[in-house]
């Protein structure tokens, strides 16, 4: 465990700090929530990570620096962020990276270089992850949770230094078009159809216990000839009964266990055993 000379206890809630670095993995524009959440959760407990328990954004940006306000008196706050850093093992040449889990129900405001040119920023509505890569300033927000000591941090703003790009599940089309490949119109997923490996099921059929069986179709009366009226249909009470006294008639014929006795070894207090093949535990 990396040993840290601040705390949490010793940050101050309603603070901020901007770390910047380019991102190497971030959902910003939902929650991770439900199915999603549990399966997470187990990947971190898996990794001998704490899991989070609760829905959340996330956000991982390598080559972190944070962004002193003061780089000659840097606050309690910023110190604590950049302790936190940390150097992977599997991706060295990423340098120093940064991963926060910001739990709440609120999305951060992501902003992006406005298209005017002015160097101002516009917020991004358009609801789509961000692509890896791109130089981002993470905006930091310390808070105090209800009923604990120690401070902890939320992603308040993510500020995109550069064009955005977003994440696109396939082929990225910039590199069709590297190739010559031009595709007209946004490629739109397709949704297979799937084909039915069990044959179909007659027009008219009952099912019993989940399995389907054709019903008794009607004959075709002959021409010039009256079709005699179909027999009532039994009812549900009706058919429930039958059921039972063809059960009840079944039971135990042939069986290799038999009939169960009369009295068990409790004396009635218990189960009954049956004759036949028993088993003593």
């Amino acid at each position: 465990m990396a040993n840290y000379s601040i705390s949490a206890d010793q940050i101050t809630e309603g603070k901020n700090v901007f770390i910047r670095g380019k991102l190497g993995f971030a959902v910003l524009a939902r929650l991770i929530k439900g199915a999603e959440l549990v399966a997470s959760d187990e990947r971190k407990t898996k990794n001998g990570m704490t899991p989070v328990g609760r829905p959340h954004t996330t956000a991982t940006i390598i080559h972190a620096e944070v962004q002193f306000a003061d780089p000659n008196n840097p606050t309690v706050e910023e110190q604590f962020v950049s302790e936190r850093r940390y150097d992977s093992p599997k991706r060295p040449e990423t340098g120093p990276n940064y991963s926060i889990d910001s739990k709440g129900s609120s999305l951060p405001i992501i902003a992006v270089p406005s298209e005017k040119g002015d160097g101002t920023y516009d917020q991004d509505e358009s609801g789509r992850e961000l692509a890896q890569g791109l130089d981002v300033t993470l905006v930091l927000r310390t808070y105090k949770p209800q009923n604990f000591k120690n401070r902890g941090l939320a992603i308040e703003q993510v500020i995109v230094h550069e064009a955005p790009r977003y994440y696109i599940a396939g082929v990225d089309q910039a590199e069709l078009a590297a190739r010559g490949i031009v595709l007209n119109g946004t490629p739109r997923p397709v949704q297979a159809t799937p084909a039915s490996t069990a044959p179909a099921l007659p027009v008219m059929t009952e099912v019993e216990d989940g399995l389907s069986f054709p019903a008794p179709q009607p004959a075709s009366a002959p021409v010039g000839v009256a079709a005699q009226a179909p027999a009532q249909q039994e009812t549900l009470e009706q058919k429930l009964a039958r059921l039972e006294d063809e059960n009840a008639s079944l039971k135990d014929a042939g069986s290799a266990v038999g009939s169960p006795v009369a009295t068990g070894p409790w004396g009635g207090s218990g189960p009954a055993q049956q004759e036949g093949i028993t088993y003593q535990g």
